[in-house]
């Protein structure tokens, strides 16, 4: 029966939980929260600035970390590769939680873009990630959570970015989609503008945009993967 009240959900042999005892659980569970320290997490582009700073933030906190990419880590994968994916999950063994860092688009005018072109940034950014969660939904922990990556571009575009303002637009909905139907696991997505570790390199096409610094984006991962939110988007910078 769903919709039922604490009293019924707290029922034993010997009758119902009175209002008093509940609330007295209820404070004692706010002060010892679960942990969330030792989680096993799977970082997905553990080789990118990102990822790097990640590893040794979430490392840091205690969590044993997973590490996969392309080219390096604890396990090779292309997320673009179903088949990549599923043995991915067969080597990373259980998890508590899963971090993307990865993702990779074309840039150019429109008229210079090619069908290729979007179909190539959706399957690098959007499907990638999303395969992760569909096939990971039933490999991790019945409340663990995925914390996906997409970027300032799907809120505020400039030229040249119509892909990646595309793939960043589409995962965000599909976060908020996705958070209806996988409860109790959660899924969210960080939303930053450019590194400030690598304004020198791209500060130009993010021309005005306050940058933000590595560390921040960590944090929200950490937000993320230790806290209890779901369907949310972190927009940073």
């Amino acid at each position: 029966m769903q919709n039922r009240s604490i009293a019924q959900e707290n029922r034993s042999g010997s009758g119902p939980v009175s209002r008093s005892e509940s609330t007295t659980r209820l404070r004692a569970a706010r002060r010892h929260p679960p942990n969330v320290r030792g989680m096993r997490i799977l970082l997905i582009g553990a080789t990118g600035r990102l990822g790097k700073v990640l590893h040794t933030t979430l490392a840091g906190r205690g969590h044993e970390i997973v590490t996969a990419s392309r080219t390096a880590g604890d396990i090779r994968c292309d997320i673009t590769d179903p088949a990549q994916v599923a043995e991915m999950y067969d080597r990373a063994g259980p998890l508590d939680a899963v971090a993307v860092a990865a993702g990779k688009v074309p840039y150019g005018r429109v008229v210079d873009l090619t069908a290729d072109d979007y179909l190539a940034g959706f399957r690098g950014k959007v499907l990638g990630q999303i395969e992760v969660v569909r096939q990971g939904a039933s490999r991790i922990a019945e409340r663990g959570s995925f914390t996906l990556i997409s970027g300032v571009l799907g809120r505020d575009p400039v030229v040249t970015a119509s892909v990646a303002a595309m793939a960043n637009g589409a995962l965000e909905a599909f976060v908020r989609a996705a958070a209806l139907e996988l409860a109790p696991r959660r899924v969210n997505i960080v939303s930053p503008t450019v590194f400030t570790e690598c304004a020198d390199e791209f500060g130009d096409l993010f021309a005005g945009m306050e940058p933000v610094d590595l560390a921040r984006v960590a944090n929200a991962y950490v937000h993320s993967i230790e806290g209890a939110h779901t369907g949310r988007v972190y927009e940073l910078g």
